[in-house]
């Protein structure tokens, strides 16, 4: 159960508690100080090796609007499913005023077998991993830096379904997709889903 009396001692585990993801927002725009107040959060996360190997590219107007139109015409590639997943992120993606892509750049890929004088083949997935980690972190500082200045955002990962295509429009063919960040002002109030007790997700040995 959480600590209420610990939340409201703790600006940092109110925003944390209070984060949840939010697929529908106003048209009311996200001013510049907020949107480097977000970046800037993102850009603290801890990464392997202090590599940084993230980009997030800012997605806005006319550009937003082709990415919606890139999702929902490959989204019929797909079986309903997923087909259904991408159209959703699609309409997230038209309602937010920005969104925020996240990349790898393949850098710690490329010099981890030099920094660790291990075999390329066996480090790769090793060093994927780890880009993948330190960018689910940025990805997470990214989120609860909008809940903390009041604004609202969803995590949206289907994109990995058409990634290639995805990563020619950012113009960053060599990279790998991590995420696609719609943010804004929620267009209606709601809670988040429910979370399993600690009884069941965490165990001491």
């Amino acid at each position: 159960m959480i600590d209420q009396q610990q939340l409201l001692r703790n600006e940092t585990l109110q925003s944390i508690a209070d984060r949840h993801s939010i697929r529908m927002f106003t048209d009311e725009n996200v001013n510049e100080d907020d949107i480097l107040t977000i970046l800037n959060s993102a850009n603290q996360a801890p990464s392997a090796h202090n590599q940084q190997s993230w980009r997030f590219l800012v997605i806005q107007g006319n550009k937003k609007s082709e990415l919606v139109n890139l999702i929902t015409i490959n989204a019929s590639r797909f079986p309903r499913p997923t087909s259904a997943l991408l159209r959703m992120a699609a309409r997230s993606i038209a309602s937010a005023p920005l969104v925020i892509a996240v990349i790898n750049t393949g850098e710690l890929m490329q010099r981890g077998p030099e920094l660790f004088e291990v075999d390329k083949n066996v480090a790769r997935d090793f060093f994927r991993i780890m880009e993948i980690q330190s960018s689910a972190a940025a990805v997470e500082n990214m989120l609860i830096a909008a809940t903390s200045i009041g604004l609202s955002s969803v995590w949206l990962g289907i994109l990995i379904m058409i990634q290639e295509e995805v990563l020619k429009f950012l113009g960053n063919p060599g990279g790998e997709f991590m995420a696609v960040v719609p943010v804004g002002y929620a267009s209606k109030t709601s809670s988040g889903p429910k979370k399993r007790s600690l009884d069941v997700t965490v165990k001491y040995l």
